[in-house]
């Protein structure tokens, strides 16, 4: 998420054109969209933190449920 935020706002500095970021190369930009990329569609899988965000949703859901079951 913090690699999606650096480019919004380095995206928006070189557009608006503001202090230093002015004469930044739209290259920079690119290239952090480019390792954005890599990151969700191939490290992060191979880490395994897609499905490991994923069984822990499925597991709070659970446990809701089971509360909801043995609460009323």
């Amino acid at each position: 998420m913090f690699l999606i935020l650096a480019i919004i706002v380095l995206g928006a500095l070189r557009y608006f054109e503001v202090g230093p970021f002015a004469d930044l190369s739209w290259w920079w930009v690119v290239g952090m969209m480019v390792l954005a990329f890599i990151w969700f569609e191939f490290i992060e899988r191979m880490l395994g933190l897609d499905k490991r965000k994923a069984h822990e949703s499925l597991q709070k859901a659970r446990e809701e449920r089971v509360k909801k079951t043995f609460n009323k």
